[in-house]
């Protein structure tokens, strides 16, 4: 899942307006809790007062379990810690105010395109996640076409190629990691989209791009100081190896693009990049378009994987939904499926968290943030609102079906002018690779215990591989089955 975008997952803003009108009508989210420049006195939300290499070791042992562990304790979804990397930090959970944040001004707050850890320290100057203000809006014009309707829709078939030649040797009846196939489909479906053409350069992506990602997660874990290239087995200095590698294949690509008469004509990402030209008429430069296109298949391949590796997790696991899919599979339906995938997303967020940056003194609900303190705004524990989804702990799908629009807390691709922009594809992918997979194979329950989370560098994925058993299908009825109709694609 990579932040313009189709519509598809994103509730109406009239909705959200009427929401959050019923909201200040009760009392929750009122006009108070709006985030405001102010000059009132600084009032930081309770938190831990241990030193911050203790707090260090309590988040690399819990991850955000410490954070739902501290809103209990001070019983505030606004709470302050001091880790590494973040600094004095405030960590926000509470849906309304969450919602705020993604809508504040960027005059107000801002995503921080360097240091703590940031993405853009290791995609690039060119990548979207190292601009802001105007140069970012000028960069999603630029992007969002790319994802969104028509255009979005062409791709369906490259994803139903890349499942169906991955899963042609999946073995029957043993368990296996399904992990690793759904990396290999993320993986193929997101470089042939953005470059349209295979050969040599793209097998060489498709070698690069995975080890690329793990060394530049595990890279950014370090202070920008320590990131150095001191020798052969240095993690930095690997990584930049890999990046020049990276850099010269797609510079390969981007040189054929250039000189392909037939450009025009052509839909993939590589050659609307190369075609683009910003209100200046300015075009991207070479390494610009190189960071973007890291930034695309490392962010777009990861995270999908991770989510329909928790989908074939969470519905072995509970049969009752599996053999409804199925059902809806063979009638040929959807409405279902997409709730599922919500409901993946809601319960098993691949990104637990988005960070943003105060740019001036601001006012949050009952809280005044001083200038540059980082916000941690916890997808994992926003998602886990009671007030948004009863039972927030159960997996339901049904929770989605027949609803016009999901509730302000459902966030898995962020919000605002940085929310994903790939996120109509990532959600067109786990569509079509699931019908797939349903429609070829019987998947077997089992009432093992759930996999654990574990962090992967960029996503978060189940920690044995979303070990399944298979046995597939008959082939009448494989054949038998009417692909769904691509405008299932473009609703809301």
């Amino acid at each position: 899942m990579f932040p313009g975008y189709s519509t598809q997952g994103a509730p109406a803003t009239d909705t959200v307006m009427c929401w959050h009108r019923n909201l200040r009508n009760t009392g929750i989210g009122k006009k108070d809790d709006m985030a405001t420049a102010t000059t009132e006195p600084v009032r930081l939300p309770p938190g831990p007062r241990i030193p911050k290499p203790i707090q260090a070791i309590a988040f690399l042992v819990s991850n955000h379990a410490m954070y739902a562990a501290l809103t209990r304790r001070y019983g505030s979804n606004v709470i302050s810690v001091n880790l590494p990397g973040a600094g004095h930090a405030v960590v926000i959970s509470d849906p309304v105010l969450v919602k705020d944040l993604f809508t504040t001004s960027t005059d107000l707050i801002e995503r921080p395109t360097f240091g703590s850890g940031t993405l853009g320290d290791g995609f690039g100057p060119g990548s979207t996640f190292s601009l802001a203000g105007d140069k970012l809006l000028a960069r999603r014009k630029v992007l969002v076409p790319m994802f969104h309707g028509r255009r979005l829709r062409s791709y369906e078939h490259i994803i139903e190629e890349e499942t169906m030649r991955e899963i042609a040797t999946w073995p029957e009846g043993r368990e296996f990691e399904t992990l690793p196939a759904m990396t290999s489909i993320a993986l193929g479906s997101i470089l042939r989209a953005t470059f349209g053409v295979e050969g040599s350069a793209l097998d060489e992506l498709r070698d690069l791009v995975p080890t690329l990602v793990t060394l530049l997660g595990l890279g950014l874990l370090v202070p920008p100081r320590m990131r150095r290239d001191v020798g052969l087995w240095s993690p930095w200095g690997r990584y930049l190896r890999y990046r020049r590698r990276f850099d010269a294949a797609v510079a390969s690509l981007i040189a054929d693009a250039r000189e392909d008469p037939a450009i025009e004509e052509r839909s993939d990402v590589l050659a609307l990049l190369v075609q683009a030209r910003f209100e200046n008429d300015e075009p991207m430069s070479d390494q610009h378009i190189a960071d973007e296109l890291l930034t695309l298949l490392a962010s777009g391949h990861e995270t999908t994987a991770s989510s329909l590796a928790w989908a074939v997790e969470r519905l072995c696991r509970h049969p009752q939904w599996l053999s409804r899919l199925t059902e809806e599979v063979d009638a040929g339906g959807s409405e279902l499926r997409q709730a599922t995938i919500w409901e993946v997303q809601r319960t098993r967020p691949v990104l637990d968290a988005a960070m943003r940056r105060t740019k001036a003194r601001v006012r949050l609900g009952d809280w005044v943030i001083p200038e540059g303190t980082n916000l941690i705004i916890s997808i994992r524990l926003a998602q886990q609102s009671e007030e948004s989804f009863p039972d927030p702990e159960s997996f339901n799908p049904g929770r989605f079906v027949g609803t016009g629009a999901k509730p302000i807390a459902w966030i898995p691709f962020g919000g605002g002018v940085n929310r994903c922009v790939g996120a109509g594809f990532a959600n067109m992918e786990m569509d079509v690779a699931l019908r797939t997979l349903l429609r070829e194979f019987r998947f077997a329950p089992t009432d093992a215990p759930g996999e654990r989370r574990h962090w992967r560098g960029v996503a978060t994925a189940p920690a044995r591989g979303a070990r399944a058993v298979v046995y597939r299908r008959s082939a009448n009825t494989s054949s038998g089955v009417a692909s769904a109709s691509a405008a299932d694609h473009g609703r809301g």
